[in-house]
This record gives structure tokens, sequence and C-alpha cells, in this order.
């Protein structure tokens, strides 16, 4: 018995000096993560507009990190689908397909119609008061925005509006499966010319599925949300796809 508790001790300390040698990699992976979230929010915000190079050597020199970190978020946002490696080319930014655009909707309409229909009727609770007032929070912001004519921060309060409705769920994994679904979905629209065609007359919709969900009706808000994401699909990836097709 104490042999056998002597070979196990053994054991666990050979894995723990195993382990002892990745320590490095935690600071690297930490900076790499922080790296790819400040990409991730330029390239959202069109600061690296779609078939975008990414330059390693200016990027990595202003931001103060090595080579290897700059590539290691690289490879991050590779994954979520936002970059792109070009053999012997470097790093671009992803031209979404109309494909890609089609199935994110599909993922869209899953996930979004999931979220409102877990509720049920109302009343509601706090928690999911306070996540409905997020909602009517982001729909005033792009009420203010239009009535601004700054088209950019509709944009903005309109992906803030879809996120909000996916954390109705209270689900942190569906919450980060949306961030990088709309942020790919943001790629789309910096391609197009005419930001106002597209989000204004959403905006009203907007309203109309944060009012029903205010007054604790969420079958009819989630009603309203599935024609409004397959309007929104068929007009978009039509539109798209002609800009596409232009170059």
């Amino acid at each position: 018995m104490a042999g056998g508790v002597a070979k196990s001790d053994q054991r666990r300390l050979t894995e723990v000096r195993g382990l002892e040698a990745d320590r490095a990699l935690l600071g690297r992976a930490s900076t790499a993560e922080r790296v790819a979230d400040i990409l991730r929010d330029r390239i959202t915000e069109g600061f690296f507009p779609p078939g975008a190079r990414l330059s390693e050597e200016s990027i990595g020199g202003a931001l103060g990190v090595s080579r290897n970190t700059l590539r290691e978020a690289f490879r991050l946002l590779t994954h979520e689908r936002l970059l792109e490696h070009r053999l012997n080319r470097g790093v671009f930014v992803r031209v979404v397909t109309v494909e890609d655009l089609n199935d994110i909707f599909r993922v869209r309409m899953i996930v979004e119609s999931a979220a409102v229909r877990g509720l049920g009727k109302g009343p509601y609770d706090a928690g999911v008061s306070e996540a409905i007032g997020a909602i009517d929070a982001a729909v005033r912001a792009g009420e203010k925005a239009a009535a601004g004519r700054a088209w950019a921060d509709l944009s903005t309060a309109n992906l803030r509006f879809h996120q909000a409705i996916v954390a109705l769920a209270g689900s942190p994994r569906t919450d980060e499966l949306m961030r990088n679904v709309l942020a790919e979905l943001r790629l789309v629209f910096h391609v197009m010319d005419d930001p106002q065609r597209f989000y204004a007359p959403y905006l009203v919709r907007n309203r109309q599925i944060a009012d029903a969900l205010l007054a604790g009706e969420a079958a009819e808000a989630e009603r309203l949300l599935l024609a409004y994401l397959e309007d929104s699909r068929g007009q978009l990836s039509g539109a798209y796809a002609q800009r596409i097709a232009e170059g």
C-alpha cells in the first residue's frame, strides 16, 4: 500500500513538473487574447476593411507585441472567420461570401428566436426585465443615431440590439457565439455603400419587437423577429451578391 501511494505521489509530481514548462504560455496566451480583442474591435469598426492585408511589422510595432504573440492573435481571429491566411501573401481580413451570409442568418434565426421563445409570457423577473431594458436602450440609441443621420452609430446600435436579444437566454456561451457571428456580419456591412438603406427601415421593426417584449408578449416578439430576419436576409443577400459581382 505504502509503495503504491509513493508511486502515485511520484506520478503527480512528474505531471506538475510537466506543467511548469507551460507557465510561460499563460502570459503569451493572455496577451494574444487581448491583442485579438483589439483587432476584432478594429475590424468590426471598419478600421481594417474586408480584403485588407494586415502587416505583422506595423501592427506588432504599434501594439508593442512580439511577432509570435501577434501570430497567435491572428490564429484566434482566423478561427473566428474574421481573418484568412493566404499562402505566401500574408493575413487578410476576410471577404464574406454570399453562402457565408446566408449561413450567418440561419444561425441568427435559430439562436435569437430561441432566446425570445424561452421567456414565455410575462410578467418577467428582475433579471429578464433588466435584459429587456438593454434591448430598449439599444433601440433608443438607434433612434437617436438615425435622427442625427449618424449611420455608423445606427449600425452599432442595431448590432447591440441583436446582442441584447441573445442575452435574454442568460448564457455566456451563447453571448460569445453571437458576438462572433455579428462581428462576421459586420464585414458584410462594410462592403455596402448605402448604410442608411440597410439600417433605417429596420429601426421601426426593432422598436416593435422591443415594445412586444416590454409588454410581456414573447410570442409576438418572436413572430416579429423571425419575419424581420428573413426579410433582412433576403434584402442583404441580394444586394451583397451584386456588390461582390461588381468587385
